[in-house]
């Protein structure tokens, strides 16, 4: 039956697309189907879709980079300033991209976020007299910073950070 012949059943369609009530699993794939094009809109829109090297690139997969950078400083972070700022530019991706998601898609990823926030705050310590900036994670830096075999180090920031406008606070531990 043409569901367009018939303005009840296409009444009825259209009640349960928007509400899920009585949905079958070919809706809820439907749904799916619309909220993944929905993100990716919102990637596009923040230009947020692709990797560096222009190589498609999804929310999930944001997400689990920002993941993975929160790991590594946790552990300890063994490369340069540069290199670290240039690492956590996936955050400020995320920033661009999370108010353009759909409303119903944040909430299941909110706490993701924040628990990842959480423990990059926990692993870095704020630059000195900054603080409450909207792109809070551009002004921290890791408290654990690894050196490589062989390097000199005399105590104050290793090469690589010495550039930072600020002696070492002694919060940073720099493992030799």
């Amino acid at each position: 039956m043409d569901v367009g012949s018939n303005p009840a059943l296409a009444a009825l369609t259209c009640f349960t697309c928007f509400t899920g009530f009585g949905r079958t699993d070919g809706m809820r794939m439907a749904t799916q189907e619309h909220e993944d094009a929905a993100v990716h809109a919102a990637m596009v829109a923040a230009d947020a879709d692709r990797w560096d090297g222009g190589q498609p690139c999804t929310f999930s997969a944001l997400l689990d980079h920002w993941a993975h950078q929160v790991a590594g400083v946790e552990e300890g972070y063994a490369w340069c300033l540069d290199d670290f700022d240039y690492e956590i530019w996936c955050r400020t991706r995320l920033a661009r991209v999370w108010p353009l998601l759909p409303t119903q898609f944040r909430p299941a990823r909110q706490p993701v976020l924040d628990e990842l926030d959480g423990r990059f705050r926990a692993a870095t310590i704020e630059w000195p007299g900054r603080g409450g900036e909207e792109q809070w994670w551009l002004w921290r830096f890791p408290r654990l910073l690894g050196i490589e075999p062989g390097d000199s180090y005399d105590g104050g920031w290793p090469a690589g950070w010495v550039r930072m406008p600020f002696p070492k606070p002694d919060a940073v531990r720099v493992i030799v």
